[in-house]
């Protein structure tokens, strides 16, 4: 199975000043495609050994701060993160030929910001943050259901459902972010912008371009 990209090339001169912005201009385009769940992204963790593991999560923020998404803190990646806050992101946009790449350190969000998105979710999803020990083995789908039941009569819609103490955001803060376009024949742009220090002494961007 092999495709031919044919797409407009990627040039140096008409990326953004920072990942960020460059960020957001793809993400619109992504978004007004119309496939689903653009903000869908594989987050990827690793054991202070180098274990590995990946998962995708949905994004629910970006500002120039960072990339955030929410989680059950004692779930693999949670515990993996706190003891290595070495992190990589993937947007795979097959639809626009296209995907992001970033690596990056991951920092908890504050409780106020972790409360304040956790009252913007469904009722169903808020019992479903205390219902499951994310990652932890179960004996059956009936047990969980059992958990959620249970819940559910605890805090009928329209209640408010707690904030979880062991659930809430992380930020990934980018130390480099790629771009990613298809072409004809593998002859793909990528191009990487990389965090350090600027022309003039002071912390900026980068941008090189890779080989395919």
């Amino acid at each position: 199975m092999r495709e031919q990209y044919r797409t407009t090339p990627l040039l140096d001169m008409d990326l953004a000043a920072t990942p960020m912005d460059q960020f957001a201009r793809w993400f619109e385009e992504a978004a007004a495609c119309g496939f689903s769940e653009p903000n869908a992204m594989v987050v990827s963790t690793a054991t202070p050994e180098g274990r590995p593991s990946s998962r995708t999560v949905l994004l629910k923020g970006y500002d120039g701060r960072g990339f955030v998404f929410f989680t059950n803190y004692t779930s693999r990646k949670g515990r993996e993160i706190a003891a290595n806050r070495q992190v990589s992101l993937l947007f795979p946009w097959h639809p626009l030929s296209r995907q992001i790449i970033v690596t990056g350190t991951a920092v908890r969000t504050g409780r106020d910001e972790t409360a304040a998105y956790f009252r913007t979710r469904p009722h169903g999803s808020q019992l479903g943050a205390w219902a499951s020990d994310q990652s932890t083995p179960i004996g059956s789908r009936e047990d969980l259901l059992q958990r959620y039941e249970a819940l559910a009569a605890r805090y009928p819609e329209g209640e408010q459902v707690p904030v979880p103490p062991h659930w809430g955001g992380f930020r990934v803060r980018p130390e480099t972010v790629e771009f990613w376009q298809g072409h004809e024949n593998r002859l793909h742009d990528r191009l990487r912008y990389v965090h350090g220090e600027g022309p003039d002494g002071r912390p900026g961007w980068r941008v090189e371009r890779l080989c395919p």
